[in-house]
């Protein structure tokens, strides 16, 4: 079943000539190595042939969750480090084959499409030595294999910082986390209850024979995912693509709320725009809410406009190119220098959380990112703490399972800040769908990515 998967996903359009398997292994080598480099999977992917592009991406991911795998095989059969564009290649062609259950073609198949690509490309003095090596690996894949057992990052496939990490951080889920980091991710999609139901729209999916299912107050949950141009009423704003896990935001900071009274709102770092979406959708048409929407990417910026627009609610948000931890810059300009009532901060992270939609990151990420990206944090919470109003709320979140990004952070925060009070908050939401038997209650959120979630009040006085 799992070749047939693959073989769809790279299928060329009908009538197009049939790409071969040697020159989709040439391209994922080439983003592979470029990740390795240092750049991000969107970007590496951005310098692949449109037209090669489907295929490379669903060959590359799967790289991506078996190279610790892959890595520690090479490390068996080539001890010395060949050099960066030799390795890509081989540790492409030992990530899609070291599993035969698992592997996307014929382990046998891909070995002489990787020694093929070789020979094509730039590569053809190395190819008698990726032969040799592959070779052996098909003769001796059993023993190879159980040589690199023992090594936590061949059967984790993750750093082994990070794994060390969670072990600290969850001792009773650090493995589940892991489990789903290299599982698929669903899509998700959130439903405009301002233009229809869950349920009416779940009913039209069923009538174009899309399957799926609801979960939570908003969402639909596909069993296989689809080309958002061929979701009934995308373009029209009836749904929008958001994971279970980010659905939660908007509920979470608007409950207890007065939407009837006039509510200033502040998104900081909104882009690409779906949490200030569904802020106006949740607090429905009638509300008196206005959003303002930050982010310091020009760029990423436009994407906020564009889902605003889709959504029709570009009326009813003020979009500011800015930085969320410089409020001098923007906050008169955003709110005539008057304090919000509600603040939702989706802070700057590892993404630790969404690992298995981003593959990428656990290789791009360096355990001093941690820190580095938690005093970051500190300082825009901090910044942006004096702009609530006393008895406003402020809800902190970030797509991290590592706690020095989630709980630690908060818990530093309500220390040197009196007039904070922790709410009733999801705290981390561990990735994937709770196990049958799970004393945690069900959040809601169906199958989602990792999250943290805090939810803050101002408080007249010091918090007890």
């Amino acid at each position: 079943m799992t070749r047939k998967i693959f073989q769809n996903a790279t299928a060329a359009p009908q009538n197009a000539t049939p790409i071969p398997l040697w020159q989709q292994l040439a391209a994922v080598a080439q983003a592979l190595q470029m990740i390795m480099a240092g750049q991000s999977g969107t970007a590496a992917l951005a310098e692949v042939p449109a037209r090669l592009r489907p295929g490379v991406q669903a060959l590359l991911f799967q790289v991506l969750r078996q190279l610790g795998r892959a890595q520690a095989l090479r490390k068996q059969l080539a001890p010395k480090a060949p050099p960066a564009k030799v390795d890509a290649l081989l540790c492409t062609a030992l990530a899609l084959a070291w599993n035969a259950e698992q592997a996307p073609y014929e382990p046998f198949t891909l070995v002489n499409q990787t020694v093929e690509a070789a020979k094509r490309g730039t590569l053809q003095r190395q190819a008698g030595f990726l032969n040799a090596c592959l070779r052996r690996f098909l003769r001796e894949r059993d023993a190879l294999v159980a040589a690199t057992d023992s090594d936590p990052q061949a059967r984790w496939n993750h750093p082994q910082w990070w794994i060390e990490r969670l072990k600290q951080d969850h001792p009773q889920d650090w493995q589940r986390i892991l489990l789903a980091n290299n599982a698929h991710a669903p899509m998700s999609l959130r439903v405009n209850k301002q233009k229809t139901t869950p349920a009416l729209y779940l009913q039209g999916l069923e009538a174009i024979n899309i399957d799926a299912s609801l979960f939570g107050e908003d969402g639909v949950q596909l069993a296989q995912a689809q080309p958002v141009h061929a979701l009934p009423g995308f373009a029209q704003g009836h749904v929008s693509v958001q994971d279970g896990a980010a659905q939660l935001a908007a509920p979470l900071l608007l409950q207890g709320l007065d939407v009837s009274q006039t509510l200033q709102v502040l998104d900081a770092c909104a882009a690409p725009g779906g949490k200030t979406a569904h802020l106006l959708e949740y607090a429905g048409a009638d509300a008196h809410i206005r959003v303002t929407a930050l982010e310091v990417d020009a760029l990423r910026s436009e994407r906020i406009h564009d889902t605003l627009q889709r959504t029709g609610l570009q009326e009813r948000a003020t979009v500011l190119v800015a930085d969320a931890s410089k409020p001098e810059q923007w906050w008169q300009q955003a709110n005539q220098g008057q304090q919000f009532d509600a603040i939702l901060l989706d802070a700057p992270c590892t993404a630790s959380g969404i690992v298995r939609r981003h593959p990428d990151v656990r290789w791009l990420r360096r355990e001093s990112d941690v820190a580095q990206l938690a005093a970051i944090q500190a300082h825009i919470l901090d910044a942006l703490w004096p702009l609530l109003k006393t008895g406003g709320r402020m809800l902190y979140c970030t797509c991290s399972v590592f706690k020095a990004e989630g709980d630690e952070q908060i818990q530093a925060f309500l220390a040197r800040n009196s007039q904070a009070l922790l709410l009733a908050s999801p705290g981390h939401l561990v990735p994937g769908i709770r196990a049958k038997g799970d004393a945690l209650p069900d959040n809601g959120a169906g199958d989602h990515d990792g999250f943290f979630y805090a939810l803050l009040q101002k408080t007249e006085t010091a918090a007890p």
